[in-house]
């Protein structure tokens, strides 16, 4: 395969700045364009949910990278115009500006739009969390309001609620499922969650599913649940999910399903690629396809694809992994667990707030989840998940049937 004398990275957040990270790294001279919707210099976006809403954290410390390393890249930087349209033959994107930028191979790295309810942004103190921007908007409601609900029980949901309950503001946690993060950890795991954050004095409503939000003055003032329940509320957050940021790339000759599909070396078409939570690609350790919303798969991803674009043709096989903090919390999850698989307590004690769990379906192991407990989740890891195949890790964990 040539090297491409351009390519042009579309997306400049953790996964797009990787992807160009990589490519200096390995070795490529061509040139680079990244641009981006955000007006922000690259920045990371797990603390948002934390240490920025808290105010534990100012925005310049979420910055990925300092200007002198930005500049090192020698890369051009266009930033605040989104992505409209994309020619994926030509591998040319129009901006908002009508600006044409064309490569000889294009990284498409625009991640996720939050979801959200009916009439949500005819309210004002109704917000999602995805950008600093957000953050800091939430931030600020929460200052001049106490009563906050929060929708969604899934990981940005309760990490929100744990984050609000640190800072003081009474929370209420509105979601469809029975326990917190139930599809991402399974029932058991998900009750000790659930507990946990009652404990610390979150009220919840768990198993009902909100029917709309109600408004006074043109502000939100409550939650209305299919119950008939109407929870009061100051300030709002939806956190019910997020869809891949492909509107733009309507006719544009990509295949677009949940995410843009890739191949297994994550290539959408000759010349095209797709990175981070955005992207779609069939797992060959899995035979499936799959697409992961976290911060170390865009890192991973991009190594992957940063290695495909220079002709490496390795297809990317990670072990599936995600992290979350809420309150002295701190869950690390290898492999795909689901709420069908049987859980057993490995090591550890949860009524001690240390342990480890191990997932499995079939009598294959899926997951394995670490509470407290970093080090030894990651050994479990290594022994039931990973195996060496040719220096590069690639996964073992089968998928749920």
């Amino acid at each position: 395969m040539t090297r491409p004398g351009k390519v042009v990275i579309v997306g400049g957040s953790s996964a797009g700045l990787a992807t160009a990270e990589a490519l200096r790294r390995q070795g490529y001279e061509g040139r680079l364009t990244l641009l981006d919707a955000e007006r922000h210099l690259p920045y990371d976006r797990p603390p948002l949910s934390k240490q920025v809403l808290t105010g534990a954290w100012e925005p310049s410390r979420t910055q990925l990278r300092s200007q002198e390393h930005l500049a090192s890249l020698e890369a051009e930087f266009i930033r605040a115009e989104p992505a409209v349209m994309c020619d994926a033959v030509e591998r040319a994107v129009t901006t908002a500006t009508g600006r044409v930028v064309r490569g000889d191979a294009l990284v498409i790295a625009t991640g996720l739009r939050p979801r959200i309810l009916p009439d949500q942004e005819e309210l004002a103190g109704v917000h999602v969390m995805r950008t600093l921007d957000d953050a800091l908007a939430l931030r600020s409601d929460l200052a001049a309001g106490r009563r906050l609900v929060v929708v969604g029980e899934g990981v940005l949901g309760a990490e929100i609620a744990a984050s609000a309950r640190g800072m003081g503001v009474e929370v209420t946690l509105a979601g469809f499922g029975s326990v917190l993060l139930g599809s991402q950890v399974g029932g058991r795991v998900g009750g000790f969650l659930t507990r946990l954050h009652t404990e610390r004095g979150t009220d919840l409503r768990l198993g009902v599913a909100v029917e709309a939000l109600t408004g006074s003055g043109g502000r939100v003032c409550g939650v209305r649940l299919a119950s008939g329940e109407v929870l009061r509320a100051d300030t709002v957050v939806v956190a019910i999910g997020a869809r891949p940021a492909t509107e733009w790339l309507e006719g544009s000759g990509l295949a677009l399903g949940d995410g843009v599909e890739c191949d297994a070396y994550c290539r959408a078409a000759p010349g095209v690629y797709a990175v981070g939570d955005t992207a779609s690609w069939h797992h060959e350790g899995l035979d499936r396809r799959l697409r992961l919303e976290n911060r170390t798969n865009a890192t991973e991803q991009a190594q992957a694809v940063a290695a495909n674009l220079l002709g490496a043709e390795r297809p990317y096989t990670p072990t599936p992994y995600f992290w979350t903090d809420q309150h002295d919390a701190k869950l690390q999850v290898h492999g795909l667990p689901t709420p069908a698989a049987e859980t057993h307590i490995a090591e550890g004690d949860p009524a001690q707030g240390r342990f480890v769990a191990v997932y499995r379906e079939n009598g294959e192991v899926t997951g394995v989840l670490g509470w407290n407990m970093p080090k030894q989740a990651r050994l479990l890891r290594q022994k039931h998940l990973v195996g060496p195949r040719n220096g590069q890790p690639t996964t073992t964990v089968r998928s749920a049937p």
